[in-house]
């Protein structure tokens, strides 16, 4: 009951908090979570760094945690080395620029006269669109994303296809919205997820007056995709801290007597690390 998390339990566990909306201030204003993730940056084990970018990505999603972001000691400059290091896998040091240049974005629009809001609006949310030349986003419907093992089975499968960047799931909808390299085809993750015989995705895209259209893809093609070799596998959702991630809002809002999950984190960090 007592034992001390890893660094890898601890991350993964404020990747999977920072991933719901309604956490996301709560993290960047405690003291110790964003030093923490800082830190996590320059980690050796390349699953951690990964697991720390997602976890920023998410933060960043959250337009007023922006600035906060850029300003934070370290978080620029731990950026710039994880997109520098040589030894670093592809896919996170792309994952790291976007995040580098949404920050610099949020800080240009910042610092520029408030009478084109639009095209300031538009800069900061690039990431999530089409604008970033070397990655994009699609949206999958997917059938039999039932429950926390289907999650599990679905996460495997996409870490596993090179050219994944991130990906976040919205289990209500039965979707997952997936930061891939422009190389990757959407057929690909349809292909990948097919395989694992209980799901089935399809795509969401806009029509033409602006409503969601589902576009399933070809029931016959299995498309070949390149395995992912440069990053482990995460943890399986059995051996995460976070077996019940619709509880993250109220373990980060209930910090009763420091014994908050965010605590025992942030705890755990100042007692591994220091500047």
């Amino acid at each position: 009951m007592t034992a001390e998390p890893d660094a890898l339990a601890v991350v993964n566990q404020l990747r999977d908090l920072a991933a719901d909306p309604m956490n996301r201030r709560a993290i960047v204003q405690d003291q110790g979570c964003l030093p923490g993730l800082i830190l996590f940056l320059d980690h050796p084990n390349p699953q951690v760094v990964y697991s720390a970018l997602l976890a920023i990505r998410y933060l960043a999603e959250c337009r007023a945690n922006r600035e906060k972001l850029r300003a934070e000691l370290g978080m620029m400059l731990s950026l710039q080395n994880v997109m520098q290091k040589s030894t670093t896998p592809g896919e996170t040091k792309l994952l790291a620029s976007e995040i580098y240049e949404l920050l610099q974005a949020s800080g240009i629009a910042d610092s520029e006269p408030a009478e084109e809001p639009v095209s300031s609006r538009r800069k900061a949310q690039f990431f999530l669109g089409s604008s970033n030349k070397r990655a994009k986003t699609v949206v999958l419907h997917i059938d039999g994303l039932d429950d926390s093992s289907r999650r599990s089975m679905c996460e495997e499968a996409l870490l596993k296809i090179k050219g994944v960047i991130s990906f976040t799931f919205q289990m209500a909808a039965k979707r997952c919205i997936v930061r891939i390299r422009s190389d990757l085809t959407a057929e690909a993750l349809a292909s990948a997820i097919a395989a694992t015989e209980v799901m089935k995705a399809l795509q969401v895209v806009k029509g033409e007056d602006g409503d969601e259209v589902l576009i399933p893809f070809p029931e016959d093609g299995s498309v070949e995709v390149e395995q992912n070799v440069d990053l482990p596998d995460y943890l399986p959702e059995e051996e995460s801290p976070s077996q019940e991630p619709d509880k993250a809002v109220s373990r980060v809002g209930s910090g009763q007597d420091g014994n908050s999950w965010l605590g025992a984190a942030a705890n755990f960090l100042s007692r591994s690390f220091y500047w």
